[in-house]
């Protein structure tokens, strides 16, 4: 009896010993989880950062033929080390109209394929030596490296240099976070529970099933190879574990590409379908193959004991021939996943304002992108509302003033929506030139609006000339067409400068606002002449300076846009302090395009 109480209490202690033994090196992993996403983030960041922040625009833009959308995808995810968010800005872009379903499918192909670069960035962790050796040892390397980005982050003033300390950094905390996470689990080889454990996932169902399950919780197939790869520095993880375990990661990570679907119209949600179709059907397909081929032929490597770099190439072996299957079968995938996700009756064009995607908010390039296309579309709206509003004053239609109107609601809409987008685009971390570009945005949106606005004045002065069936002198009728002319051609300038962003075409546009301010000041004492004269009556007087006023202020709106565009280029936005020095000093250039234009438009 007392020595199987003495035995019990043994066991007890035992017990006791191994739980909180646990528990930390639960915590410790955890830990080194954090330490490792983060960063895999940082790095990734620092890297989209030196590249110029235009990945993103590339992606989209080459994507012309399926080897290029391949390499493209696996290129940007290496690059930023997520094939999830890779795969999410696919879906942004297929929602907001810039790719079709049929072009995502390579992108996401590329993406599956590029994500495996961080199980070779992990490899670099199992580096180590004697002697000479040692000065390349993992520890060593990471604590230069740690060294150098934040005396670069820190220290250095020129953006780059900091970016290049963010990789850096990001690199040193990824180091240490596979550091921590095979600490953690290096206890775990003695363990029989553990041990245990690894023997039920070598059966293929298990191993999927747990990696699916281990890696939606985590959102992230990186980090779920990280661990295992951690996992592998105790000796016990075989080639039998390894695979199923892998396939399960695949299918896993699917989950934060569904997940950010929500909300997303029919095609998004397709090229959303693509990642979990692509993954759950290469799962199936290969270990179909493999586990049909050893129960033929009986495998010996299968019981082969994993390394860091062994597991590292399985994934990406594993991966490539997944995509090596699919890419000739675009077409089927595409159809599979129409035939997943029916078609809305209720989903309609994608509007141009509609471009604004949400998603894009986190890759400051691409929603600066689209609200750059936006905003031209804004402006080629106000112009057609313009021009509509000036030919009902020479062939009024109940028609034509209806289509000012909904123009008008049109273009206050673009202004609403680019006003919250770009407001919300200063949150994230840009550069200098992306700045630039939304300050420009900012600053000219509201002009846009305004001479939508001025065209519905005009529309509604063309509807009280017809409602009350008068019309204006030959004279008063030519003096205006010479204006308008002068005034559709400062628009046209004005929003084609804007739209190219040519800086040479813009500097035309303030002489030609001044020569426009100088024909309303004529215009005006013609019209008081003519009044004074009999030939024109005080009602229509009234029609007659409103029409001069709307015309003037589209003139002074054009001119804001063309100095924002010349201004921001020079670092520097002080309107009124650039109009005052033009025009005091009268430059070459602008007296030249002045005197061209006071002969062109002259009454």
């Amino acid at each position: 009896m007392g020595i199987s109480l003495g035995r019990r209490a043994v066991r007890t202690r035992e017990t006791e010993r191994v739980l909180d033994l646990g528990i930390n090196n639960i915590i410790a992993l955890l830990s080194g989880v954090a330490l490792f996403l983060f960063g895999m983030s940082l790095m990734g960041d620092g890297l989209k950062k030196v590249a110029g922040n235009r990945l993103e625009v590339v992606l989209y833009k080459l994507t012309s033929t399926p080897l290029k959308g391949f390499l493209l995808g696996a290129g940007v995810t290496a690059v930023i080390q997520s094939s999830s968010a890779t795969s999410v800005m696919v879906v942004g872009f297929v929602n907001s109209g810039m790719m079709q379903v049929r072009q995502s499918i390579s992108i996401v192909m590329g993406a599956i394929v590029g994500t495996s670069i961080t199980g070779w960035v992990i490899c670099l962790s199992t580096l180590s030596g004697n002697g000479w050796l040692e000065l390349f040892s993992t520890a060593t390397l990471t604590g230069i490296i740690s060294v150098i980005g934040i005396c670069l982050r820190m220290l250095s003033k020129d953006k780059t240099r900091q970016h290049v300390g963010d990789i850096l950094m990001g690199f040193a905390v990824l180091m240490f976070g596979i550091s921590a996470m095979s600490d953690a689990v290096a206890p775990l080889r003695s363990s029989p529970f553990f041990l245990n454990l690894i023997v039920q996932l070598s059966q293929p169902v298990l191993g999927i099933l747990f990696g699916m399950v281990f890696t939606a919780i985590l959102q992230s197939a990186s980090a779920a190879v990280g661990i295992l790869q951690a996992l592998a520095s105790t000796g016990v993880i075989s080639f039998a574990v390894a695979l199923p375990v892998i396939m399960g990661v695949a299918i896993g990570a699917a989950v934060p590409v569904l997940l950010s679907s929500v909300g997303a119209n029919t095609d998004g949600k397709r090229a959303a379908m693509v990642y979990p179709v692509v993954e759950t059907a290469g799962v199936l397909i290969c270990a179909l193959v493999f586990y049909t081929a050893n129960a033929l032929c009986d495998f010996t490597f299968l019981s082969a004991t994993m390394t860091s770099v062994s597991i590292a190439l399985l994934n990406t072996v594993f991966r490539l021939i997944k995509t090596i299957i699919f890419l000739p079968f675009i077409d089927v995938i595409e159809k599979t996943v129409n035939w997943l996700v029916k078609d809305k009756k209720s989903d309609a064009p994608v509007a141009a304002a509609q471009r604004l995607e949400e998603r894009f908010i986190q890759h400051p390039a691409l929603a600066i992108e689209q609200s750059r296309i936006t905003i031209n579309a804004m402006a080629q709206e106000a112009r057609r509302n313009l021009m509509d509003a000036i030919h009902l004053l020479h062939e009024y239609s109940e028609d034509g003033f209806e289509e000012v109107v909904n123009l008008e609601d049109e273009v206050d809409q673009y202004e609403d929506m680019l006003g919250s987008y770009l407001v919300k685009i200063t949150g994230r971390d840009m550069t200098a030139k992306q700045s630039d570009e939304v300050s420009k945005f900012l600053h000219t949106i509201s002009d846009f609006e305004r001479i939508s606005d001025h065209a519905l004045n005009i529309g509604e002065a063309a509807k009280e000339m017809h409602s009350k069936q008068i019309g204006f002198s030959a004279a008063a009728a030519n003096e205006l067409q010479v204006l308008e002319d002068a005034l559709t051609e400062i628009v046209r300038i004005c929003i084609d400068a804007f739209v190219s962003g040519d800086l040479e075409l813009a500097d035309r546009v303030e002489p030609l606002e001044e020569v426009i301010d100088n024909l309303c000041d004529e215009l005006k004492l013609h019209h008081v002449d003519r009044l004074q004269k009999g030939l024109c009556t005080i009602k229509l007087g009234f029609v007659f300076n409103d029409l001069l006023t709307n015309y003037e202020r589209v003139a002074d709106h054009c001119s804001n846009i063309a100095v924002a565009m010349i201004e921001l280029e020079s670092n520097s936005f002080d309107t009124h302090e650039y109009l005052k020095t033009l025009k005091e000093k009268r430059s070459a250039s602008f007296a030249r395009y002045y005197e061209e234009y006071t002969q062109r438009f002259m009454i």
